[in-house]
């Protein structure tokens, strides 16, 4: 019977947290069908089996933590009745074993999935029935499961408010904010009377571990920090051209120009896309584009790869295409691995400006402001005109303020003469 051991998810990733099964012991699987959700420092993402027969064994609960080449499950020949051995995709039993729903299309589609082993895809669970008998309770997202652990809350006693009763995010951060406010009804005096010296912690105070893509986001941003003599670089601009040439092309986000302005400024300035690798600085050939994308579970950053290869909107049809995956959490390890040089926009939470911290092991870090109406001399007079500021950190061992100062007017040059630097394209 072969052992299907946890493969190697993406780039670094030495473990994997079990989020949900979607087999049980008995159940017959299909080659390349899911059969657990994990979660990485990256992503919640489906392991396909590449076995095909009966499941014997599984070797985890949810929450525990398994190394890179632990094994997952055993999987055994299927049921046969009358006859020797059963190859894959040939057999002789008449009756055929149960085989599970296939789940990794509910989440996908917006469909509830069942936690429950018995009942059926996209349908909710049940509510306890009179007999007392627990049933687990309608969970889509591993995610919500998560949060609800981490705060020490029970699913089974939270009302979902989801198609069909499904728990939501809301619902959990909904019941949270009532536990943790205060009662007016109650006496703090009486309840300090009656309860025990150590049972009066801040009834406040919550834990949030340093695990999963939080902990790796923290875990880079430290080495960042401790690694790299980051110095910043800033600039005003005047956007206003910028912007008109952005309404002309409905098809491209100003991220996206964003990007087609650093990717052109790279290839001037090719040292600020390297990476130092002991005692030297490698230039790469390559730019592998990341840019910063909030969601659900925090701030992760995809990569375009071969940026300087794309077109204006071949880059930005993949930086859609990447941010629509984000959101959805269907982005893979392997797609936010690997960048060269990262943009990000954090304009859009209405700041200035921000002294970004370079995302290890890259080089450098482009970061954009919020556009707005500003004062700004034209031609010797006084104008109000879209202004925006640009800010860039670096890792001063690649290169010295001249070159880091002179991709950052190139870029801010592109932005105030959009049309010259889009008709070399």
């Amino acid at each position: 019977m072969p052992d299907f051991r946890l493969p190697d998810l993406g780039e670094g990733l030495t473990e994997g947290e079990i989020v949900t099964w979607l087999v049980s012991v008995g159940d017959e699987v299909s080659i390349d069908q899911p059969v657990v959700e994990v979660e990485t420092a990256k992503a919640v993402v489906e392991v396909p089996c590449p076995y095909e027969g009966v499941v014997s064994a599984r070797f985890g609960e949810p929450g525990e933590k398994l190394a890179v080449g632990s094994v997952l499950l055993t999987v055994g020949a299927p049921e046969q009745s009358g006859s020797g051995n059963v190859l894959i995709g040939y057999g002789t039993s008449e009756t055929p074993r149960r085989r599970r729903p296939r789940a990794s299309y509910a989440r996908n589609r917006g469909l509830p999935r069942s936690e429950h082993p018995g009942s059926p895809l996209g349908t909710p669970e049940p509510a306890p029935s009179d007999t007392g008998r627990a049933v687990a309770p309608a969970v889509i997202s591993p995610l919500v499961r998560q949060l609800a652990r981490d705060s020490g809350l029970a699913l089974d006693r939270i009302a979902g408010t989801g198609p069909g009763g499904v728990i939501r995010r809301a619902d959990v951060e909904r019941e949270l904010a009532v536990r943790t406010t205060p009662d007016p009804t109650h006496d703090p005096a009486a309840a300090h009377d009656a309860a025990p010296a150590h049972d009066a912690a801040p009834s406040g105070d919550r834990r949030i571990p340093l695990r999963g893509l939080r902990g790796a986001v923290a875990a880079k941003l430290a080495t960042s920090r401790r690694e790299i003599p980051e110095a910043t670089v800033w600039v005003d601009v005047d956007a206003t051209d910028f912007l008109a040439a952005r309404a002309a092309m409905p098809t491209v986000s100003l991220l996206a120009l964003f990007a087609r302005f650093a990717v052109l400024g790279l290839k001037k300035f090719p040292e600020l896309n390297s990476r130092v690798e002991g005692d030297e600085v490698v230039v790469l050939d390559r730019v592998n584009l990341g840019f910063a994308a909030q969601t659900d579970r925090g701030l992760v950053v995809p990569v375009v790869r071969d940026a300087q290869s794309l077109t204006t909107a071949e880059l930005a049809a993949a930086i859609a295409a990447h941010t629509a995956s984000a959101r959805e959490g269907r982005l893979t390890p392997a797609a936010m691995t690997g960048g060269t040089f990262t943009v990000n926009n954090y304009g859009v939470f209405g700041v200035d400006g921000s002294a970004a911290i370079i995302n290890h092991p890259e080089a450098a870090i482009l970061g954009i402001g919020r556009i707005i109406d500003r004062p700004w001399a034209v031609a010797g007079q006084l104008a109000v005109r879209k202004v925006a500021q640009l800010t860039l950190a670096f890792d001063h061992r690649v290169c010295d303020g001249g070159t880091a100062g002179g991709f950052l007017r190139f870029v801010a040059d592109c932005v105030e003469s959009p049309v010259t630097a889009l008709a070399d394209l």
